[in-house]
């Protein structure tokens, strides 16, 4: 979700000690425990204002609340109105769910989840495919989560950000899909939408440090067609430009002295594209 809010203005990298990473670890929890309790109504008939509802009510149950759920807009736009963010086929992302979008056999879907929970955010989003999907749709969302794990790899204590958007763009092309440059991954953790941002596209050896107690999401957006995107009246909707498909993958990450920890990957989860 990008940043609006006058929360997170972007003035400088906060580093996390290992205490404030630890009490990260719920939040992250529940953004994944969330995303496994959708997935099995993720099918047709369904709409993604019921996804919306039923995560809604998920969250509160389990004492947490919704960080998109009222997230401020741009200027001259509504507050964010929902839960998740739910984006189908051609829509990039934060897609507002609502009672008309109803899943349908080949979709593909990307659900956004935020849970605020214990002071922290945990960020993460999967895409899945509905039903029987199209061989181009079911490659975009593979090589989508396998660019995301492309620019996980890539991230080392000392290396640089642009060493994260050089792997994920070298896959992405490699593979024929553009990677979307108006959207990027982003710090987190007290705050929802912090420094650094991380392009998923860029230059490797350039960019900020990657120093020990960075805490920031890798959430590489794949585009069947042109990497170019478009808003919609509501000024939320991303949707790509040339109305071709879009995927999305998500995980938040901590940078340690020895190495990177997903936050929000956890081996029993229910596999994204089952």
């Amino acid at each position: 979700m990008k940043d609006y809010s006058p929360e997170a203005p972007f003035r400088g990298i906060t580093l996390l000690s290992s205490r404030e990473i630890e009490a990260m670890r719920p939040a992250c929890k529940l953004s994944s425990e969330l995303l496994d309790f959708l997935t099995p109504m993720v099918k047709p008939g369904v709409s993604t204002l019921e996804l919306n509802d039923a995560a809604e009510q998920w969250t509160r149950q389990h004492g947490a609340t919704s960080a998109p759920l009222g997230y401020g807009g741009p200027p001259g736009a509504i507050n964010f109105p929902k839960s998740i963010c739910t984006s189908i086929n051609n829509v990039v992302c934060h897609g507002i769910p609502n009672k008309k979008d109803i899943l349908q056999d080949g979709d593909i879907i990307n659900i956004d989840v935020t849970p605020f929970f214990n002071g922290y955010h945990g960020d993460s989003s999967r895409t899945f495919m509905v039903g029987t999907v199209s061989p181009i749709a079911r490659k975009l969302v593979e090589v989508t989560e396998q660019a995301m794990w492309k620019g996980i790899e890539a991230v080392k204590p000392g290396g640089r950000i642009g060493d994260i958007g050089a792997a994920i763009q070298a896959y992405a092309e490699s593979e024929g899909f553009s990677v979307v440059r108006d959207f990027v991954g982003h710090g987190v953790h007290r705050i929802f939408h912090a420094e650094p941002q991380i392009p998923h596209y860029g230059v490797r050896g350039k960019g900020k440090k990657i120093r020990p107690g960075m805490v920031f999401t890798i959430e590489p957006m794949l585009n069947v067609g042109t990497y170019e995107v478009a808003l919609l009246d509501d000024q939320w909707t991303a949707v790509t430009q040339d109305g071709s498909l879009s995927a999305q993958f998500e995980h938040t990450l901590a940078v340690s002295k020895s190495g990177v920890e997903v936050l929000t990957y956890f081996p029993a989860a229910v596999p994204a594209l089952a």
